[in-house]
C-alpha cells in the first residue's frame, strides 16, 4: 500500500463530553465494532470487576472516571482508527485541551436528558477556536429526555454549532422504537435487549410507504414522517466541505450502553471524516503527505506498567513515516535519538510497532529526554505550537510525610510535572515547593500515585493563592520592575522551566499590582515552549 494510501486510510478522533454523558461506553461500543474487543465491561457497575476497557487507573476504577487519555486503535472497514479517550471530569480539563492539539476531529457526545453542559461548552469552544470537523451522538435515547427538537437548538445557541441530523429518534425513554437513518435511508428498530450485539435495520427507500404503520405502529409512522418534514424544511442538507471546515455539524441519535445507533455513527464517520491534515509550527505548514517525519509530544504518561518505571511519551505523527531504530532529531535538545520499541495502544495491551504513518500515535519509552510540546523532526527546525499550560486555580504546599523518602518524593513530583498532570513552583523567598492544579481531584491522583508508584508520602497545607500568572518584564534591568520583585517577594516563585511566576493572593491584589507596575506583563497561559 502506498505512503498516500496509508495517510488515506488513517481516521483520528477524540471523544469529548461532560462527566457522565457515556463518553467510556461509546468508547468501548466502536472497539466491540471493530472486533477488538469481545465484550464489553460494564462502566457503571461497580460490582463487575471488569473495568472499561480504556480506564486503568485505581483511581478511575474506583470513581467511575476517566482520568489519563488513553489512545486506542482498531481496524474498520479498511480503515485504521485512532481513538483519543479524553477524560471528562473538569479537573482534567488541561490533559483534554492538549489531546485536542492531536486529533484531526472530534465526536462531543451529549446526554438526552442533560442536554449540552457546562464542560462540553468549554471543549467545543476549543475545537471551534481551531476549525476541528465535529459530529454530535446525542446519547441514552432509551432514558426520557428533552425533545429531539429541542436539543437540536440547544446545540446551535449554546455551542454556537450549525448542525443538521442524520439520524432521527422514533419515539423515546419507554416509547423508544428505533432510529431513522437519514444519511442511508433506512430504519433501525429498538429492541431493548442490550445483549444483542448488533441489532437488526430495515432498509426503508419510502417513508410514505404503507409499510412503515405495519413496522411501527400508526401514532409513531405518523409522528416520524411529520419530523422528517421539519428536519427537511429547517435544517440544511449535509454538505461534507462545510463539516470539514468546521462550519456544519452532522448530529446522530443513539444509545451507546445498548449499542444502539452507534453503528450508524461509525459508518458515516470513516466515510466523512477527514484523514490526517496539515498541521501549523511557528515556522510553516507542515502536510501530512511530506515525506520527511515531524512528530510532538502532546502526553507524557508515567509507569504504565506499575513493575516497570517506565514513562511513555505520546507522539502524533504529523508527516513522514516514523521508523524503529532510526535517529530523529529532538528539537529543544539539539540531538538525535533513536527508539528500539516504538509502541502502538490498544488499550492496555501495547504492541510494538516498524513503521507508523501520519495521524498514528506513538509511545515512545522515556528516561526524561521528552517534555509536553516537544517536537521530533529528520533535522529540520521546527516547533509545533498550541500546547499551552494553564493558569492553576487551586494551590498547596507539599509536604514530605516520610523523611526517609525524600530522594523518591522529589523524583515523583518531578516526573508527574513533566507529565503534565500539575505545575511545580519553588518560592523564591524560602524555597518551599507548592503544587497548583487546574482541579482538586488532582491532588488526591497525585498523593495516590506518589504513594503507589514512587513508594513516597506526602501531606498537604492550604495555600491561598487566587491565581498564578507568569511575569514578562519590558525591561528586565529597570527600576520598576527591581521594585516589583522587592515588594512582591514572598509572592514570587519560578516553575519547573525557571520562568518568574507571581502568585496573586486575590483578585484586588492582582489588578492593584497590574495598575501599580505597568511595564511588567503579566500572561494567564504560558505556551509551552
Amino acid at each position: 500500500m502506498s505512503f498516500k494510501e496509508q495517510i488515506q486510510k488513517r481516521r483520528t478522533f477524540g471523544i469529548i463530553s461532560h462527566p457522565d454523558a457515556g463518553k467510556t461506553t461509546l468508547t468501548e461500543k466502536l472497539l466491540l465494532f471493530g472486533g477488538a474487543i469481545q465484550e464489553a465491561g460494564a462502566v457503571k457497575n461497580n460490582k463487575i470487576k471488569k473495568s472499561a476497557t480504556s480506564d486503568f487507573m485505581e483511581i478511575e476504577r474506583q470513581r467511575g472516571i476517566s482520568v489519563a487519555t488513553s489512545v486506542l486503535a482498531f481496524l474498520y472497514r479498511d480503515k485504521k482508527i485512532n481513538i483519543l479517550d479524553t477524560p471528562g471530569h473538569k479537573d482534567f480539563a488541561e490533559d483534554t485541551f492538549r489531546t485536542l492539539t492531536a486529533v484531526d476531529s472530534v465526536i462531543v457526545v451529549v446526554d438526552v436528558a442533560k442536554g449540552v453542559e457546562e464542560q462540553t461548552e468549554k471543549l467545543v469552544e476549543v475545537c471551534r477556536m481551531r476549525n476541528i470537523p465535529m459530529i454530535v451522538f446525542i446519547n441514552k435515547l432509551d432514558r426520557e429526555g428533552k425533545d429531539a427538537f429541542d436539543l437540536l437548538d440547544e446545540l446551535e445557541q449554546k455551542l454556537g454549532l450549525s448542525v443538521t441530523p442524520l439520524s432521527f429518534p422514533i419515539g423515546m425513554g419507554y416509547d423508544f422504537k428505533g432510529i431513522y437513518n437519514i444519511y442511508e435511508k433506512n430504519i433501525n428498530l429498538f429492541s431493548g435487549d442490550s445483549k444483542k450485539n448488533i441489532e437488526e435495520t430495515i432498509a426503508f427507500d419510502d417513508v410514505d410507504s404503507p409499510e412503515l404503520e405495519k413496522i411501527i405502529g400508526n401514532k409513531a409512522a405518523e409522528e416520524l414522517r411529520d419530523n422528517l418534514e421539519l428536519v427537511r424544511g429547517v435544517y440544511p442538507d449535509f454538505d461534507k466541505e462545510s463539516y470539514l471546515k468546521g462550519t456544519q455539524q452532522p448530529v446522530f441519535f443513539g444509545s451507546a450502553l445498548n449499542n444502539f445507533g452507534v453503528r450508524e455513527l461509525l459508518d458515516c464517520f470513516i466515510e466523512i471524516a477527514p484523514s490526517p491534515r496539515a498541521k501549523k509550527a511557528e515556522e510553516r505548514m507542515v502536510e501530512a503527505d511530506e515525506r520527511a517525519m515531524t512528530g510532538f509530544v502532546f502526553k507524557i504518561h508515567a509507569n504504565m506498567d506499575p513493575k516497570h518505571r517506565d514513562r511513555l511519551a505520546f507522539v502524533k505523527i504529523v508527516s513522514g513515516t516514523f521508523e524503529r531504530n532510526k535517529p530523529y532529531y529532538h528539537v529543544r535538545q539539539d540531538k538525535n535519538l533513536k527508539f528500539s520499541s516504538p509502541n502502538a495502544f490498544f488499550a492496555e495491551k501495547k504492541e510494538i510497532v516498524d513503521v507508523s504513518y501520519p495521524g498514528d500515535i506513538v509511545g515512545l519509552h522515556d528516561t526524561g529526554n521528552f517534555k509536553i510540546g516537544d517536537t521530533l523532526t529528520e533535522g529540520e527546525q521546527l516547533h509545533y505550537k498550541g500546547i499551552p499550560s494553564f493558569s492553576p486555580e487551586h494551590f498547596r504546599y507539599i509536604n514530605n510525610a516520610d523523611p526517609m523518602k525524600s530522594k523518591q518524593l522529589y523524583k515523583g513530583i518531578d516526573q508527574l510535572m513533566d507529565e503534565g498532570v500539575a505545575q511545580l513552583f519553588t518560592l523564591e523567598m524560602n524555597g518551599r515547593k507548592v503544587i497548583g492544579t487546574v482541579g482538586a481531584l488532582q491532588f488526591e491522583v497525585i498523593q495516590y500515585r506518589l504513594e503507589h508508584e514512587y513508594g513516597a508520602k506526602c501531606s498537604y497545607e492550604n495555600f491561598p493563592v487566587h491565581k498564578a500568572c507568569w511575569v514578562a518584564p519590558e525591561d528586565p534591568k529597570n527600576e520598576e520592575f527591581k521594585e516589583f520583585q522587592r515588594v512582591k517577594q514572598k509572592f514570587l516563585a519560578k516553575d519547573k522551566k525557571e520562568q518568574l511566576v507571581f502568585l496573586a493572593d486575590s483578585q484586588f491584589s492582582l489588578q492593584m499590582t497590574q495598575q501599580k507596575y505597568p511595564s511588567v506583563k503579566f500572561h494567564f497561559v504560558s505556551e509551552f515552549d
